[in-house]
This record gives structure tokens, sequence and C-alpha cells, in this order.
């Protein structure tokens, strides 16, 4: 059982990915930030798409759900909130929920904080992540509906994935969000990261995707408790010290 995942740019600064699932050929799209790039992928490769599975209501995210749909006869499958962007998902997931592509099983993971009813998918078997805008290379998603406590708790089911778990985020952020790092945290591991995300970038090379254990040892959002120091907070709880974080970076001007 093994999956092939196809990443490719879409709008200014998103990613689109499409799944197949070996054992079938099935396909899968993971959101639809631009309907025409993601048929267009669709045709260049030959695959057959029988999911839609949309991390959140966005329109960035959901936009593309009808025109795809329309081409293809794809199945949507989302969060309660997809409705918010015109159309409800033909199939309503939630935290808890599994979705089968072939033989490919995704769980549903309860990701809401920067919408109340994100949720990621996982696919255990192969330990791959979409995880849209609930975790980003160094970073995390601002808190447009949620509490800072819930996207703590999210980040926390993210963490708790296998290390080695390739997460793939929506947006390519990395360098922004490495510039904020680096003056919030003096982690060591972080710094040699950074400078490998600068120069990657020069050169015009994605960040996306990265791993869980990576993400453990340099993101500042999921290190928030170590820095609670550092920003005049100790003894704060977990998730009062990563609401500092974000409130940092929300009203970082680096």
């Amino acid at each position: 059982m093994s999956i092939i995942v196809h990443q490719f740019p879409c709008l200014s600064d998103n990613y689109g990915f499409l799944v197949r699932d070996d054992a079938t050929g099935l396909a899968a799209c993971i959101d639809t930030p631009e309907a025409s790039v993601i048929l267009r992928e669709l045709a260049a490769l030959g695959w057959k798409l029988d999911l839609i599975l949309n991390t959140h209501w966005h329109p960035d995210h959901a936009g593309g759900n009808a025109e795809i749909k329309a081409a293809t006869g794809a199945t949507v499958v989302g969060p309660a909130e997809v409705e918010r962007i015109g159309h409800a998902p033909d199939r309503i997931v939630a935290g808890g929920d599994q979705v089968m592509l072939g033989q490919t099983r995704f769980e549903v993971i309860e990701s809401g904080g920067h919408t109340l009813g994100h949720v990621a998918f996982f696919d255990a078997a192969d330990h791959v992540a979409f995880v849209g805008d609930t975790l980003f290379a160094l970073g995390c998603g601002r808190l447009f509906e949620g509490t800072p406590q819930q996207m703590w708790d999210s980040l926390q089911r993210l963490a708790a994935l296998p290390d080695d778990t390739r997460v793939y985020c929506a947006h390519e952020y990395t360098a922004s969000n490495a510039r904020f790092a680096l003056s919030v945290d003096d982690n060591p591991a972080l710094k040699a990261r950074t400078g490998d995300i600068f120069a990657a970038r020069e050169r015009g090379e994605w960040t996306v995707p990265t791993t869980i254990g990576v993400e453990k040892a340099t993101n500042p959002f999921l290190r928030a408790p170590q820095l609670a120091g550092r920003l005049g907070l100790t003894g704060a709880a977990d998730h009062e010290a990563f609401a500092a974080v974000r409130a940092a970076k929300d009203s970082f001007k680096g």
C-alpha cells in the first residue's frame, strides 16, 4: 500500500496536492485553490479524480470545488463549514472519521483554530499528513475564528504524529516564518535550519513538505512553552505561551 503525492504551485503562494492510491489508481485533490491549474495537472498526469478533500472553507482552499466536481464527478468531502463557500460537501467529516481513497485510509484529525471546523487528513500507513492552514513550516495559521486554546490543542494533535510524518502545508510562507522565528528563539537547530531555508528560497526551491520531527525541534509555535521565559511569561500555561507567540507574529514587521 502506498501513495504518490504530486505537488504544484497555485495562486500567489498556495500549493496544490494531488494524491494517487497505487493499488487502485484513484486520485484525490487536497483542497481546490485554483481549479484551472488543478484540472491541467490532472490531465497531464492522466489520473482519475475520485475525491476532493477540503481542510476548511476559505476560498483559496474550497473555491474550486464546484468547477472541479463538474469536470470530474469527484465527491467533495470536508467539514460542514465548507457550505459557507456556496455548496455543502457531499460527505461531511469531523475529527475521528475516516476517508478511503481506494485502499488508502485517511484519518480525519480535528484541527480547528484557523477556522472553527478545520480538519487535517493523515495517512498513517505512509506517514503523510495534509494540514491545510493549521501548521506551516516554522509557523501556524492565524486565529481567524478559534481561540489560542483550540489552536494549541490542534497543534498538539499534529505534534503527536510520528516524527517522520511528511507534512504538506498549503502555503509557501517559510521564509517569512523563519525571520519571525529568529526574533523570538535562539535555538541552534533553528539557526541552522533558517540558513538552509533562505538559501533554498534564493534558488527558487520549495520548502514544503516538512516533517513533524523538524517542526517539533524548530517551530516557535510548537516550542512556545520553552519560549515562555524569553517572552516574560514564566509560569504561564502552555496555551498562554502559544497565544503570546501568535500575537508577536501577528504584529511582526520583519
